[in-house]
């Protein structure tokens, strides 16, 4: 076991407010009240600590998907847990549902060893319409039955389902995935506003990379944007990488739902912590050029190459966010949607020792791991 820890002397950020000057101890691999007699300090100071980062949405990294090998999804793990994240849930993407399926296997095995969080499944359930980086002649109905095929495939392992709910079958697969405590995420739609409305009351808790892949906000079609931001049910994703969102998009949506309704998400695809070129997203070629990823064929936005520790910094740095509303964002809210806020998602005793190093610049100092560092911290 690893010696005990005492983080001292940084701007702590707790759910009840920064404390300035303060400490994380840490014991084993949770975060304790009291420093046992032999616990090593190290000095932080000129530091935040924050809890680790927790990402929903999440195709893979480091030239790696989890779309690939038991090898290519720990890859993809490793790559976004040295820029902070230490709670990932997988996210698949549109292919066949026997692709699928197998899948689900094998990434439910990594859920079960701890590797990552569960399985989020983004298509085939979505519209044409919106289809984005996804395979149009992939993509079908959200029949409940077809849903209940992943959910088995995946073990007990499914976080979240994407579903456009306004096609054939959504609604009742809205209902299904409630019944299975799976989250249903409203996205890739072309839902009109009275459709969100009825998905949300089915039972749907969160928008999928609000405003991304859905209709426009409108005067008087108002579509599924505003019927996500104005119910305190829903909680709705943002990728704020300066690509995906209009700064004035992010300050509407953030302000709208308030820091308590927003989960930051990287929608990483291969490249993240990687670099430019040519990668596949499922069976769809994408060019990454300075850092954004678009399909080879049409053009559209495939994913981002966005880690969360990047995201941090934006949201603080250049959308002036307060530091704890970031932190909810990017930790405590989506921790509470995976049901694990018990575990992580904030710096409190009995908790995971997850936790991020940032320098007063806010850029990623060192990340620790349930006690183990992750990246070794910085302090030069």
């Amino acid at each position: 076991m690893a010696p005990s820890k005492v983080l001292a002397g940084a701007r702590v950020v707790l759910p009840t407010g920064i404390v300035d000057d303060g400490r994380v101890v840490v014991e084993g691999t949770r975060i304790t009240d009291t420093p046992p007699p032999d616990a090593e300090t190290v000095d932080v100071r000129g530091h935040w600590l924050v809890p680790g980062f927790v990402d929903l949405h999440n195709h893979g990294g480091g030239g790696a998907s989890f779309s690939g090998t038991a090898d290519d999804i720990l890859t993809a793990v490793r790559t976004h847990r040295l820029h902070g994240t230490t709670t990932l849930v997988a996210s698949t993407v549109t292919d066949d549902m026997d692709v699928l399926v197998r899948q689900a296997g094998l990434l439910s095995e990594l859920a079960e060893q701890g590797d990552i969080a569960g399985i989020h499944f983004e298509g085939p359930f979505i519209s044409p319409c919106r289809k984005g980086a996804h395979s149009e002649k992939l993509l079908r109905a959200p029949d409940p039955a077809e849903v209940r095929k992943l959910i088995d495939a995946a073990r007990g392992r499914a976080r979240m389902v994407t579903l456009a709910t306004e096609l054939p079958g959504g609604i009742d697969s809205v209902r299904l995935l409630a019944e299975h405590g799976v989250i249903a995420a409203i996205g890739h739609t072309d839902a009109t506003y009275e459709q969100t409305v009825e998905a949300v009351d089915a039972g749907a808790t969160v928008a999928t990379h609000l405003f991304n892949a859905m209709p426009p906000l409108g005067h008087r079609t108002p579509g599924p944007i505003a019927a996500l931001l104005e119910d305190e049910r829903i909680t709705v994703e943002l990728i704020d990488d300066g690509t995906h969102l209009h700064p004035a998009s992010l300050q509407l949506a953030f302000h709208h739902a308030g820091a308590a309704r927003v989960a930051f998400i990287t929608d990483a695809m291969d490249a993240a912590g990687s670099g430019d070129g040519r990668y596949m997203l499922g069976p769809l070629e994408v060019e990454v050029t300075d850092g954004v990823a678009r399909l080879v064929q049409g053009g559209s936005i495939a994913g981002s190459t966005l880690t969360l520790d990047r995201a941090f910094r934006r949201a603080v740095t250049v959308d002036r966010l307060p530091v704890q509303d970031v932190v909810a964002a990017i930790s405590a809210n989506p921790a509470r949607l995976l049901g694990v806020y018990d575990r992580v998602g904030s710096l409190e005793p009995g908790k995971d020792a997850d936790l991020v190093l940032l320098d007063e610049e806010f850029a990623l100092k060192g990340v620790m791991r349930r006690g183990a560092w992750v990246v070794d911290p910085q302090l030069g």
